[in-house]
C-alpha cells in the first residue's frame, strides 16, 4: 500500500491494486479508561440542566470525568444559544488535550447552522470519540466523509428516561472500545435476504435528505446505510425515501437498516390519507435487490443500540442482525 500527504496535510492511501485511487485513512478514536474526560456540548436544541444529571451519573460510575461546555445550558429559542457560540464549544472540546470524548447533550435543529464556522477538517483529525443522534447526523455525515469514526449514540436527553439495561450496557461498551452489539437486544425483521459488508453511514432520515446538494452531502456506494427518524408523516417518510431513491444513493448501498419511525403514525394529515410507515419503507426498498431488514433495533426509541459509523461491518438480513468487522477503536 502506497502513502503520501496531499496539500491540506492529510495522510492518505492507496489500495493495494491502485484502482481505486487515493482515499483518507481511517480515523478511530482510542477507547476511553478510566479518568478520561468526556465533554457534553449542545450543537442544536437547548436542555436543561436537570437533564445532565444522570448521564453524569452514568458516567462517573465508569470512572470517567465529566465537563461541561461553557454554552451548553444557553438557550435561544429553538436553539442551544447562539451558532458562533455553539460551533466554539465544538471546537474547543476536540482542541482540549485534556479532552476524550465528545458527548452531545441532545438533538433538536441546529447543528446544519454549525458548518461555516467549523473547521471539519481539524475535529476529524482530533481522533477524538464523537457521540450523539437525530440532529447530530449533520456532523456524522461530514465526519464520517473525512475519515473519522462517530457513534449513533444516547445522549444525555435519551438517558434522562429509564431504559433497558442492555441500552446502557451497548452504549458503555462503546466507550470501552468494545462491541456494542454483544448485548441482548431484539433482531430485526428481513425485508430482502441476503448479507452485505461496508461501512456504516446514516442517521436521521430527514437530516440525511438535507445533506444532497451541500459540500458533505451523504455518500453510500458500497456501504451500510442505517436510517431512522422521528415525528414524520408516512408521507413525508415517503418524500424523503423518494429522494434518496431519485438522487441514486439507495441504489448504491451495499445494504439497508431500517431502525424505528417514531411516532409516524400520530402525524397523518387525514386530507390525504396514510399508509403504515413499514409498508413505506419496504416498497421504496424491496424492488432493489440489495439486503434490507426493518426494526433494527436503534433510533428515536427506548430500546436503541449504539451504532458505530464509518467502520466495516456486516449486515445479514436473514438474521436480522449487524456484525462488526473490525474494532471501532485504535
Amino acid at each position: 500500500m502506497e502513502t503520501g500527504i496531499n496539500c491540506d496535510g492529510w495522510l492518505l492511501t492507496s489500495s493495494a491494486s491502485g484502482q481505486n485511487g487515493w482515499s483518507m485513512t481511517v480515523l478511530k478514536p482510542r477507547a476511553l479508561r478510566p479518568g478520561d474526560t468526556v465533554m457534553m456540548v449542545s450543537p442544536a436544541s437547548p436542555l436543561s440542566e436537570n437533564r445532565l444529571v444522570a448521564i453524569t451519573r452514568l458516567l462517573e460510575n465508569e470512572g470517567y470525568r465529566v465537563k461541561v461546555a461553557p454554552h451548553a445550558l444557553d438557550s435561544c429559542d429553538y436553539l442551544a444559544g447562539l451558532d458562533q457560540d455553539r460551533a466554539a464549544d465544538l471546537m474547543s472540546a476536540f482542541d482540549d488535550p485534556d479532552v476524550q470524548a465528545v458527548l452531545c447533550t441532545r438533538g433538536g435543529y441546529g447543528c446544519a447552522r454549525l458548518l461555516p464556522f467549523l473547521d471539519l477538517d481539524r475535529i476529524a483529525g482530533s481522533n477524538k470519540m464523537f457521540l450523539g443522534f437525530s440532529d447530530i447526523t449533520t456532523l456524522h455525515v461530514a465526519l464520517n466523509r473525512r475519515g473519522l469514526v462517530t457513534y449513533h449514540a444516547p445522549m444525555a436527553l435519551t438517558l434522562s428516561y429509564d431504559r433497558e439495561p442492555w441500552v446502557y450496557e451497548s452504549f458503555l461498551r462503546c466507550l470501552r472500545g468494545e462491541d456494542p452489539y454483544a448485548v441482548p437486544a431484539p433482531k430485526a425483521t428481513t425485508i430482502t435476504r441476503g448479507k452485505a459488508q461496508g461501512k456504516t453511514v446514516g442517521g436521521c432520515l430527514c437530516l440525511l435528505a438535507d445533506t444532497l446538494g451541500t459540500p458533505d452531502a451523504l455518500e453510500t456506494e458500497g456501504k451500510i446505510l442505517v436510517i431512522e427518524d422521528v415525528d414524520e408523516a408516512p408521507h413525508r417518510l415517503d418524500a424523503m425515501l423518494t429522494h434518496l431513491r431519485n438522487a441514486g444513493l439507495l441504489q448504491r448501498a451495499a445494504g439497508i437498516v431500517f431502525g424505528e419511525m417514531t411516532r409516524s403514525e400520530e402525524h397523518v394529515e387525514e386530507s390525504i390519507g396514510a399508509r403504515p410507515w413499514r409498508e413505506i419503507l419496504i416498497d421504496r426498498v424491496s424492488d432493489l435487490r440489495i439486503p434490507a431488514m426493518l426494526d433494527f433495533p436503534f433510533g428515536h426509541m427506548r430500546t436503541m443500540l449504539t451504532i458505530p459509523l464509518g467502520v466495516n461491518t456486516e449486515l445479514d438480513a436473514d438474521q436480522g442482525t449487524l456484525r462488526l468487522l473490525e474494532t471501532p477503536c485504535a
